[in-house]
């Protein structure tokens, strides 16, 4: 998923857009350095969630609103930070009947994604904001996006801002606090999921840079988005698709208690 102000673990994603590497502060006559914006619009860098975590998070949402029927009219769901649409076209299976417009900065990302979402929409959470009215969306998927973002609290300012009253805002994060990060750190490894450097990975398992700015525990996501003017429903767990084949049923057991899960699924209502 990419989006500006900010997309996976494996995913979706995108930072602050007028934001630059340390090194674009210098930058040379000859050789100009990429920022953020260009790491996340170099098409090798992943932008598609896994699938387990897709459904859980749209079964959610799915309880949540209850099926398009007499009286109950279809609701507007931004995926806001949408990437390749590959994760909002999962949801829409869940989701039937409901309306969900794909949200990117990416041009490129919107490519990949019209093929995918009946709607797709530019727009960033920085500048000028997402192009809906305030109150004009019943939910917001925000997919393995806080984690790339600088200022994670205006984007949620902003997702607060487009959501009516009693609105849901599905998020989903990589769990800084997973069963198997908590024995690395005993060992003296880098977690999972964290980077300390854009080029290449160093210190951890795993081969790809996403850009992971910032990583969550179950008690401070809880404790962050109650502070952003939203009421929490329920906090789950989901698996991890990079975690190694054998030590995946034990990852799926993990999910049953979300602070030692692979992946945070938080449901919330603006109050």
């Amino acid at each position: 998923m990419t989006l500006s102000a900010s997309g996976s673990t494996e995913t979706g994603k995108s930072p602050e857009a007028a934001v630059t590497s340390p090194e674009a502060a210098v930058t040379s006559p000859s050789r100009p350095v990429p920022g953020l914006r260009d790491f996340y619009e170099n098409p090798t860098v992943p932008v598609a969630s896994g699938e387990a975590r897709t459904l859980r998070q749209a079964r959610m949402l799915a309880d949540a609103l209850g099926p398009v029927g007499p009286g109950r009219p279809a609701a507007t769901v931004l995926d806001v930070g949408c990437g390749d649409g590959s994760a909002g076209a999962t949801a829409a299976r869940v989701l039937d009947g409901h309306r969900i417009v794909g949200i990117d900065w990416s041009q490129d990302a919107l490519r990949r994604a019209a093929p995918r979402l009946s709607q797709v929409v530019r727009g960033e959470l920085t500048g000028n904001g997402l192009p809906f009215a305030s109150g004009s969306a019943d939910a917001v998927l925000f997919s393995e996006v806080v984690e790339h973002l600088v200022d994670p609290d205006s984007a949620l300012d902003e997702l607060r801002r487009v959501l009516r009253p009693g609105g849901h805002l599905m998020l989903s994060t990589p769990n800084l606090a997973a069963w198997y990060n908590r024995a690395l750190l005993l060992a003296g490894v880098q977690p999972v999921f964290s980077e300390v450097s854009l080029r290449r990975i160093h210190g951890r398992p795993g081969r790809e840079v996403v850009g992971h700015l910032r990583l969550y525990t179950a008690r401070a996501l809880r404790e962050f988005v109650a502070a952003s003017g939203f009421e929490v429903v329920a906090v789950a767990g989901a698996p991890f698709h990079g975690v190694p084949r054998p030590l995946r049923p034990l990852d799926r057991l993990a999910c049953g208690l979300p602070s030692l899960a692979s992946i945070l699924l938080v449901h919330a209502r603006k109050v």
